[in-house]
C-alpha cells in the first residue's frame, strides 16, 4: 500500500512558498492532443536470470524434481537404500529413484531436499506435495512419512509438518497429501521417509503452497505475480533475452519443450549458469515448469499484451564466434517453422494442432497473441540475413501479427547504425533497443527520440535501467534518472509504442546482475525504487501526449532548464490533465503551470500530487525496511483557469494530476 501523509516538507502547495527558489514557466497545450499513446506504452520484461523462475516466480519449492540434472542426484540427499531408475512413465524425463528396505530394523531409507537456498514456508499455509509412485507386482501397499524439517533446530524434533502417504498401485500413479507447517521457515528441508518394509518407486517430487496467484496448481508464487500485476502492463515480453539464444543452440529456449503436461517437459541447461564466474551457480537449470503457457496466462490474467521472443537461429553472438555455432539461412526452415506453429499455439482454433494443445491444456480461448520477436541482441549481417526469411513466412501466413526486430546490444554505435536501416529495409514493425548505461548517458538522452523517423518502425524500449557508476546496483539516484529519461519516451509516444525495464527479478542469494526491479528470498519480497517509477508512469500514462514548453522548447534537462525533464498528457477518462517532473538538480525548483486552451467554462478545480524523494540519493528499499522510499501522494482543491505555482524538492520526482470541471 501507498501511504498518503502531507507534503509539505517537500512539496509547497501554494505560488507564496516557492520565493527563493528560480521560477520555470511550464505551458501546457490543452486542446493540442498530440500522439495517442499505446496501451502497451510500459510494460514488463521477464527473463529467468538471477533464479527468477525456478526459485522464484515459479511457485515450485523442490530443487531436481525429476531427476534430471546431469548430476541426476543434485539437490538430494540419501540414505538408507536408494538408487537411480532411467526408464520412468515420462519420455523425456526418464529419471527416477526407487526406495528399498534397507535390511535392518534400525535403519531408515528416504531423502532430503534442499529447494531453492532452502524451502521457505509460512506458518498456517498450506503446501502440497505430490509426487508419481508406483509399487513392485505383487505388492499392494506401501507408506512414506513427508515432513518438512529444520535440520539445525535445537528443539525435540527436527519435523514441524508431517503427513503419512500411502501407495497402493503397480502403476505409475499421482498421490498428494497436504502439509501444514506450525512455524514459519525461510530455510526447511523436505524429508521423504519409506516407513514401511518394501519397495517405492518415486517420480517428480513436488512441493507447491496450496495458496498461488490465482490458484493455478502449476502455478506462481503469489507475492511476485502480484507485484507484477499491480505495475498494470501493458506488454509482457517473455521467456528473456540472452537464455532465446542459449550458451549453444542445444541449450537454447525451446517453447515447444515448455507446453505440454508438466512432467514431461525436459529439463534446459540455464545460459546464464555459465555467464559469471564470480556469480557461478552450477545447479541452475530450467524446468520449464514456467513454459510459453504460464507466460500467455499471466499476461492475459495481467492485463498485458504476449509478446514471446523466438530465436532467429543464432546462439549467444558474445558465447560463440564462427558460423559452426549458428544455424545456416538454408537450414532455418524448422526455426520458422517454430515461429508459425506458436502463433497458432496462441491464436489457433482447438481443431489446429497447436490450438489443440493449447486446448487439452486448460485454454481453448486464444490468447489474442498481436507481437512476435524474432531475435534478442543479435548483430553483424548474419542476423538481417536470418531475420528476412522469418518475417516472409510470417507476413504471407499472418500478416496480422507485428514483428519486433533489433538493433543489437548498444544504444549507439557500429552495430547500431548498421542494424536500423536493416530493420527499415526489412520493414519490421518495432525495433527492439537496449540501454544499460550510466548517469551521464541517462542525463543525456532526453531528446533521444525526438528526430527519429516518424514513418520508420517504431522503437520498443525492450531493456534498460540506469547503471550508477561505481554503483551498480539499486538506489534511489539511479531510478530518479530513470524517471527523468522516461519523460522522453513519453514525449515521443508517436515513436515509442513499448518499453520495459530489465532485469525484473532477482534471489538476495542467487542474483548475478544488478541493479534489478524486485528483489526477494524464500519469503519475502521488496519493490525497489525503480519498480514505483515504472509504476507511476504505466498508471498515470494517460491516452494522448499534451506539448509542453519551458520558453517554448521540451523540457528535458538542456541547457538553461535547471535539470527538469517534464512530459504532459491528456487522460480522457476521468478527463484529467496528468505532467510528471523530475527535478536531476541538488537544488529546490519553483514550477509555474501555466495552462492553454482551456475552455471558456473549464476550470482546474484539484491536483492530486505524488512524490518520490529521498535525502540520501544511495538509499533504496529492502527487505527488512521495504517502505524505505515510497509514493507520496497529496490532494489539494483549487479553482483556476490560468495556472498553478508549486515548488519540487531537490532529487525528486513528481506526478501531477489536474481535474478538470
Amino acid at each position: 500500500m501507498r501511504r498518503y501523509t502531507e507534503l509539505l516538507a517537500t512539496l509547497a502547495l501554494s505560488a507564496g512558498m516557492a520565493l527563493h527558489a528560480q521560477t520555470n514557466e511550464i505551458v501546457i497545450q490543452t486542446k493540442k492532443l498530440g500522439a495517442e499513446i499505446q496501451p502497451t506504452m510500459y510494460g514488463l520484461f521477464f527473463e529467468d536470470i538471477n533464479y527468477a523462475a525456478d526459485g522464484g516466480l515459479y511457485a515450485e519449492l523442490v530443487k531436481n524434481r525429476s531427476f534430471e540434472f546431469p548430476q541426476h542426484l543434485m539437490g538430494w540427499n540419501t540414505y538408507g537404500k536408494v538408487t537411480l531408475q532411467d526408464d520412468g512413465p515420462f519420455e523425456r524425463n526418464p529419471h527416477y529413484v526407487r526406495l528399498d528396505n534397507p535390511g535392518h530394523a534400525h535403519k531408515h531409507t528416504g531423502l532430503d531436499n534442499e529447494g531453492f537456498f532452502g524451502i521457505g514456508v509460512k506458518k498456517g499455509e498450506e503446501y502440497r506435495f505430490s509426487v508419481w509412485a508406483r509399487l513392485p507386482l505383487g505388492s499392494t501397499k506401501e507408506t512414506l512419512r513427508i515432513e518438512l524439517v529444520d535440520t539445525k533446530s535445537m528443539g525435540e524434533r527436527q519435523a514441524f509438518a508431517a503427513e503419512n502417504l500411502t501407495i497402493d498401485s503397480n502403476e505409475w500413479k499421482k498421490y498428494q497429501v497436504i502439509l501444514k507447517p506450525g512455524i514459519t521457515h525461510p530455510k526447511s528441508v523436505l524429508r521423504i521417509f519409506l516407513t514401511s518394509k518394501g519397495t517405492v518407486d518415486l517420480e517428480h517430487v513436488s512441493l507447491f503452497p496450496v495458496d498461488t496467484w490465482k490458484g493455478h496448481e502449476n502455478g506462481l508464487r503469489k507475492d511476485l505475480a502480484q507485484a507484477l500485476a499491480d505495475i498494470h502492463p501493458g506488454v509482457f515480453r517473455f521467456p528473456g533475452g540472452c537464455i532465446v539464444e542459449g550458451t549453444d543452440l542445444e541449450t537454447r529456449y525451446d517453447w515447444k519443450k515448455s507446453v505440454g503436461p508438466v512432467e514431461n517437459r525436459p529439463l534446459n541447461e540455464n545460459r546464464w549458469q555459465y555467464t559469471f564466474t564470480h556469480r557461478f551457480f552450477p545447479d541452475y537449470y530450467q524446468s520449464y515448469g514456467l513454459g510459453f503457457y504460464e507466460y500467455f496466462l499471466l499476461s492475459e490474467e495481467m492485463g498485458a499484451a504476449p509478446l514471446p521472443i523466438l530465436n532467429c537461429g543464432l546462439s549467444c553472438q558474445y558465447q560463440n564466434n564462427g558460423s559452426k555455432a549458428h544455424v545456416a539461412v538454408c537450414d532455418l526452415d524448422s526455426y520458422i517453422q517454430d515461429a508459425l506453429d506458436l502463433i497458432e499455439f496462441a491464436n489457433g482454433d482447438v481443431n489446429t494442432t497447436w490450438g489443440k494443445v493449447r486446448a487439452d491444456m486448460g485454454h481453448p480461448t486464444p490468447f489474442n497473441l498481436q507481437f512476435i520477436g524474432i531475435g534478442n541482441e543479435q548483430w553483424g549481417k548474419e542476423y538481417p540475413e536470418r531475420l528476412e526469411p522469418f518475417i516472409k513466412a510470417i507476413r504471407k501466413a499472418h500478416p496480422e501479427i507485428k514483428i519486433v526486430g533489433s538493433s543489437g546490444p548498444n544504444s549507439e554505435g557500429k552495430e547500431f547504425d548498421y542494424l536500423w536501416p536493416e530493420m527499415k529495409r526489412l520493414k519490421v514493425d518495432l525495433v527492439d533497443e537496449h540501454f544499460y548505461r550510466p548517469e551521464s548517458w541517462f542525463l543525456s538522452q532526453g531528446a533521444r527520440y525526438d528526430n527519429y523517423d516518424r514513418k520508420g518502425p517504431k522503437v520498443f524500449a525492450g531493456e534498460y535501467a540506469c547503471h550508477g557508476k561505481g554503483k551498480k546496483w539499486n538506489h534511489f539516484h539511479a531510478a530518479l534518472l530513470e524517471a527523468a529519461f522516461m519523460t522522453g519516451l513519453e514525449r515521443n509516444a508517436d515513436v515509442v509504442h513499448m518499453a520495459t525495464y530489465a532485469p525484473l527479478f532477482a534471489h538476495v542469494e542467487g542474483w548475478q546482475w544488478r541493479p534489478d526491479m524486485i528483489w526477494f528470498d524464500n519469503n519475502r519480497s521488496v519493490k525497489t525504487v525503480s519498480y514505483y517509477v515504472q509504476q507511476l508512469f504505466s498508471e498515470n500514462k494517460g491516452s494522448h501526449v499534451l506539448p509542453l514548453t519551458m520558453d517554448n522548447k521540451p523540457l528535458m534537462g538542456g541547457e538553461g532548464q535547471n535539470g527538469l525533464f517534464a512530459s504532459a498528457v491528456y487522460d480522457e477518462n476521468p478527463d484529467e490533465i496528468v505532467v510528471k517532473v523530475a527535478n536531476t538538480s541538488d537544488t529546490a525548483q519553483s514550477l509555474d503551470f501555466t495552462f492553454k486552451g482551456l475552455g471558456k467554462k473549464q476550470r482546474i478545480t484539484g491536483i492530486t500530487v505524488t512524490t518520490l524523494s529521498s535525502s540520501d540519493l544511495d538509499a533504496d528499499n529492502t527487505l527488512d525496511d521495504p517502505e524505505k522510499i515510497m509514493p507520496l501522494v497529496d490532494r489539494t482543491d483549487i479553482n483556476t483557469t490560468e495556472g498553478w505555482s508549486t515548488e519540487i524538492a531537490p532529487s525528486t520526482f513528481c506526478v501531477f494530476r489536474f481535474s478538470k470541471k
